[in-house]
């Protein structure tokens, strides 16, 4: 599966794809740190929409890694693990990227089941189809996440 802005404005956005069993979450930015928040907020929408989660606390998380696939799988089960431990879902996103260093911050409340209404549990991020990549106007971070 490709992207392409076409060398025009590319704007975020995030996408799910199936995969067996599994789902696949690929997030779209302008630039790598936008691309990663986009994959978060894919991670949120698997669960519930992420436009009624509020954006009321917010968690800082780092994470590094040899290199960018492996960053990206690190952020993303970083996020499930706070999900997890802490009852939480998150709507916004800040990364910054830098020589295979993320700082992020995370910004959601606790799980509401009645308003919320999760529809899975998200147990983990995987290897299969991890990408990162930069495309004509882009970058593409997508992975596999257990459900």
């Amino acid at each position: 599966m490709s992207w392409d802005c076409g060398g025009g404005d590319c704007r975020a956005s995030w996408q799910h794809f199936q995969h067996d069993a599994d789902v696949g979450l690929m997030g779209h930015g302008a630039t790598l740190d936008e691309a990663f928040e986009q994959t978060a907020l894919a991670l949120t929408a698997l669960i519930t929409d992420p436009a009624g989660v509020r954006p009321l606390v917010e968690r800082p998380i780092h994470c590094e890694a040899p290199d960018m696939e492996l960053l990206l799988v690190d952020w993303l089960n970083a996020l499930i693990y706070e999900m997890a431990t802490k009852n939480m879902l998150f709507s916004r996103f800040r990364c910054h990227i830098t020589d295979h260093c993320l700082a992020a911050s995370a910004w959601g409340e606790e799980v509401d089941v009645m308003r919320h209404a999760p529809a899975v549990e998200v147990k983990g991020a995987t290897y299969t189809c991890l990408a990162v990549r930069q495309e004509a106007g882009g970058w593409v971070a997508s992975c596999v996440v257990d459900v």
